[in-house]
This record gives C-alpha cells, structure tokens and sequence, in this order.
C-alpha cells in the first residue's frame, strides 16, 4: 500500500480527504492520510505563513521517505513568504498561476517523494462544478444566482480571487447560513468527485499525479 500524506488548511479539506478522496485511491492501494497544518504549538489549520508550514512539510517528507507528501492548500489569499508570490502580476491565467507557485514551493521543499498542489483559487471554487446541489440547503433563488456567477466562467477555477468576489464570499452572499465546516464537505460529497474532477482542470490533474505514483514506483 502507498502512502500519501496530504497537508490541509482546515476541518473541510480534512473531511474532504476523508470522505471523498480516501475511498477512491484506496482501490487503487494508495492510502491517503490528511494532516491539519499547524500554525502554533496549540493551534492548528490556516495557511498563515509559509515559514509555519514549511518545516512541517519538510519533516514529513524526510521521516516517512517511503511515502509521499502533498498538499491541499487554497491559492485565494497565501502569505506573502509563499515561494514565487512577488512574481504573481506577471501572470494573469488562474490555472498557470497556480502551476507557477507549485513549482515554486517544489523547488524550495526540493524533496523527490513532495507534490506540491494548490486549489485554484479555493475550495469552495470546487462546489461551483454543480452548483445545483445547493438545492438540497439553500433555497432557489440562492442556486440561480449560484448558477449564473458559475456560468459567467470557463471553469469553476476561473472565478474570480478579489477579497469581494472570491468563491466562498460569493456563495456567503447567496446562501445565507453557509458554514464551511458544516456544509462544505457535505455540498462536494453530493457533487461527487467524477463531476469536481470533469468540471475542475487542475484539480484533476492533482488526483492525476497522485494515481501516477502506482506505476512510478
């Protein structure tokens, strides 16, 4: 069995791993093991600061070399110490952002058995692959205008980042009472991850290089 190790910002991403992600690779013997990044010796979640995450990271990969590390950490607000993030206003498509900063910080960890992996630009980016699953919690309305901010993009990974008109403060101003920890993990199960996967390039592609390591090992 492969082990992978994924570092994630908070509860969701947690749950996420847990419930939607663990159950698809353990199939193809891969064990997916999610980690809450900690930001003090007492708290835990948030990407605060990268000088925080980093030796986490770096600890992991050298104790269980055997295994491999990633992570699941939101492109939407990253600390300004994030490798590559003062070269970012050169880069206008969303997708090749995020694939410029994984580079980065691949270099910086410089660890063979890290993948490096950012969500573009959030996780609740990943809810608009269907927004009608809203349904279920939110009333009507709230799902049209989900539906029309979703349609207004070529992809849910292409919406916009602003502090007003990220994903999650979009979906805050539409569905009042959206908690993250509550509905977050249970909207992306009811989605299901063969939809998330079809509607979310590089996402995919994440669970693409995960799969990889069957045959590269």
């Amino acid at each position: 069995m492969i082990r992978v190790h994924v570092f994630v910002e908070g509860q969701t991403e947690e749950t996420f791993v847990r419930e939607l992600l663990y159950e698809y690779f353990i199939d193809k013997n891969i064990y997916l093991n999610p980690i809450l990044v900690r930001t003090s010796k007492t708290a835990k979640g948030g990407v605060v600061s990268y000088a925080k995450i980093k030796p986490q990271i770096n600890r992991k990969c050298l104790e269980d070399a055997k295994a491999f590390v990633t992570t699941m950490f939101d492109m939407y607000a990253l600390p300004k110490d994030f490798p590559g993030s003062s070269s970012l206003s050169k880069i206008n498509n969303p997708l090749e952002k995020a694939e410029y900063l994984e580079r980065e910080m691949g270099k910086d960890i410089g660890h063979k058995n890290f993948i490096p992996n950012l969500i573009v630009h959030e996780f609740e980016g990943l809810l608009y692959s269907n927004p009608q699953a809203f349904g279920e919690w939110f009333d009507e309305s709230a799902v049209s205008i989900l539906q029309a901010e979703r349609n207004a993009f070529s992809s849910p990974e292409h919406i916009n980042d602003s502090p007003l008109t990220a994903p999650s403060k979009k979906i805050r101003n539409s569905c009042k009472g959206y908690d993250k920890p509550l509905h977050g993990s249970l909207l992306a199960i009811d989605i299901g991850l063969d939809k998330i996967r079809l509607e979310c390039q590089h996402f995919n592609e994440w669970l693409l290089r995960i799969e990889s390591i069957v045959t590269a090992v």
